[in-house]
């Protein structure tokens, strides 16, 4: 039998009480690049309005299968939300938000460029890469709000 990355599709309630997307938590990819004059990006998806709390920006993430590593999950995730060609990037570190039987990681890896990127899928309104001082401009996705200070580069 084939793992199937629908086994991490479902909501699940944290010791918090707070209800969560993703069975064996939720993993994303936070692409981050520097431009010549040294201003670094990072690459934003604007969720689809029928999502949870669509319209707000954050990363190209979701729920995580029982068989992949946040690594994996996050590298799944943003292929399934983003049309980039990208190879699997290097790693610079891995940020776990945990809130008490579920889990959400932040993939953070660098690459040299920002590259080119459109919406994939209907979770996706909008991709944009923004720059880091610009982005609490923008209304962020309140998970990602409260970890952007910690991941933010």
């Amino acid at each position: 039998m084939t793992p199937s990355a629908l086994d991490g599709d479902g909501w699940v309630t944290c010791s918090a009480g707070h209800q969560h997307w993703g069975r064996h938590g939720a993993a994303g990819m936070l692409l981050r690049t520097t431009d010549p004059a040294g201003v670094v990006s990072v690459l934003l998806q604007r969720r689809a309005w029928w999502t949870h709390h669509g319209g707000t920006w954050g990363l190209p993430g979701g729920a995580r299968a029982s068989w992949e590593t946040p690594q994996e999950a996050a590298f799944r995730e943003l292929g399934e939300e983003v049309s980039l060609s990208l190879e699997m990037p290097e790693v610079d570190r891995i940020h776990q938000d945990d809130h008490g039987g579920w889990a959400y990681w932040t993939v953070i890896a660098s690459i040299d460029r920002p590259l080119p990127a459109d919406p994939r899928g209907h979770e996706t309104a909008e991709i944009r890469w923004v720059e880091v001082e610009k982005v609490n401009l923008l209304e962020l996705h309140p998970g990602f709000a409260q970890t952007w200070p910690l991941v933010a580069p």
